[in-house]
């Protein structure tokens, strides 16, 4: 039996990164009534529910140290900051000036709740949309089930927060999926406490050369040499200064040989703050490849196989790492982190020549500094980067507006990892998402406003830029 939820201006399908910035936004920009529809209890996803992510909100500011990313995102970092639930941002020169801003993802998490509460964001949670009602090319509404049976619900705007583009596959739009022997790996992340950090910062200094540093970038800057970067390792005496720490590639050997290292991954962690504690966070230590995760079979395939070589990896840690004699596991993430599905295709695609020039549009509702081409891969290369390209001259890459419009709907939006751009320039990462998401929530509530479509606002993007200026969002004035 369906019965009928109610009528709402906005609904966002997802309750992730982008789905909470889209409906925390939305109610921000004049939005009356915004429901939040989200499969599981739990609202943030990659942040705290897949991932969460080691590097939380990195690349903030371009090579040229211009910030590039502010708006929601920034917004939440410094909400958390001022709680005690995050570190100040870091821009240590021998990473490249990337900045990284680490925060507590559980407390992310628990914003999200208060931040919905606090904007009137209805939430519809445990929901799963299993269906799109469409007039025509017209986006009616969703149909979603639920432990009380299921329910229409009717919207003047839908928009796909859901990662892998699932409403918008449901609606019939065009999209891109590449062969599943080339799809990035899937992995289950894990944390650990009980670390002594001085051991493990000890093992490091003194054995530099078997750790691996990102130079990234380098070839177009007059950054720090590898020899310069491996001296600063030496003197350097806080974990929370390396951020990350990858490599261990003489104890990864012996793992090999002796069948204690799966070999699927590299060796490695990511710090996370928890009060007045760090953790080491693990989102590298399983990697399932040759699978695509809009496929079931493959999906819970790769659940059971990231497990089982998190058990590995974690045993590995005990035995071989100074350091984490005494560590033991505090999380296991609920599902495993899918790094690349669906790209759904929108009124413009995003491509890698883009990225390499910078280029900078004149409908542009965010930006990123981030590469195109690189990809995660399974085995002893971590990351492929055989076809990476940079912004030109250290600067960053405009996001349109048009990448949010599904091409062949209306009243239908897009945001997060499945907006529309190629392979290679793939909007996946944390920041990203919450970029687009932010946009998408502010130009469904000024659809709602103007009683117009998100293609006819393609004809004027004026007052949509000016709203996420007034939100914080940076999208002019840097290179």
């Amino acid at each position: 039996m369906l019965n009928y939820y109610g009528d709402y201006d906005v609904v966002v399908c997802g309750g992730g990164t982008s789905g909470c910035a889209a409906a925390i936004c939305a109610a921000r920009a004049g939005a009356k009534k915004v429901l939040l529809i989200e499969r599981v209890g739990q609202l943030g996803g990659q942040m705290n529910f897949s991932g969460p992510p080691g590097f939380s909100f990195a690349h903030w500011f371009n090579y040229r140290q211009e910030q590039v990313i502010s708006g929601f995102a920034e917004e939440t970092h410094k909400l958390l900051l001022a709680e005690g639930h995050a570190l100040p941002e870091m821009h240590p020169r021998w990473r490249c000036n990337y900045t990284y801003a680490y925060l507590d993802p559980d407390w992310w998490g628990l914003l999200m709740y208060r931040l919905c509460k606090e904007e009137g964001v209805e939430l519809m949670l445990h929901s799963l949309v299993t269906e799109v009602v469409r007039d025509g090319n017209v986006v009616k509404g969703v149909i979603c089930e639920h432990p009380s049976g299921k329910s229409f619900v009717n919207a003047k705007i839908v928009i796909d927060c859901t990662g892998e583009g699932e409403v918008a596959y449901q609606a019939g739009a065009e999209y891109e999926l590449e062969p599943r022997d080339i799809l990035e790996p899937a992995t289950t992340a894990f944390t650990a406490d009980g670390v002594d950090w001085d051991k493990v910062m000890d093992y490091v200094r003194n054995n530099v050369d078997d750790f691996l540093f990102s130079q990234i970038g380098y070839e177009n800057t007059d950054y720090m040499t590898l020899d310069g970067i491996k001296e600063a390792v030496r003197n350097c005496r806080d974990v929370v200064e390396m951020g990350e720490i990858m490599g261990f590639l003489s104890l990864q050997k012996i793992g090999v040989e002796t069948g204690e290292w799966h070999n699927q991954s590299g060796v490695g962690f990511f710090i996370m703050p928890k009060g007045d504690r760090i953790l080491a966070h693990f989102q590298h230590s399983s990697q399932v490849g040759n699978v695509d995760c809009t496929d079931v079979r493959d999906i819970s395939r790769a659940e059971a196989e990231c497990r089982e070589q998190d058990v590995i990896a974690f045993k590995f840690f005990k035995k071989y790492v100074p350091g984490f004699e005494n560590a033991y596991i505090t999380r296991v993430c609920p599902e495993v982190r899918i790094r690349e599905t669906r790209r759904i295709m929108g009124d413009y695609k995003l491509v890698q020549e883009d990225v390499a020039n910078a280029r900078k549009f004149d409908d542009v509702i965010g930006k990123s500094a981030f590469t195109a081409g690189a990809k995660h891969a399974v085995g002893d290369a971590a990351l492929a980067l055989q076809h990476i390209v940079y912004p030109k001259d250290g600067g960053s890459t405009d996001i349109p507006y048009r990448c949010l419009v599904v091409k062949g709907l209306e009243n239908f939006l897009v945001a997060g990892k499945a907006i529309s751009t190629d392979r290679a320039s793939y909007h996946r990462f944390l920041q990203e998402t919450i970029v687009t998401g932010q946009a998408a929530g502010v130009a469904a509530a000024l659809c709602v406003k103007h009683g117009i479509t998100p293609r006819e606002m393609e004809k004027d993007v004026s007052e949509l830029q000016k709203v996420l200026q007034e939100q914080g969002a940076i999208l002019f004035g840097t290179h």
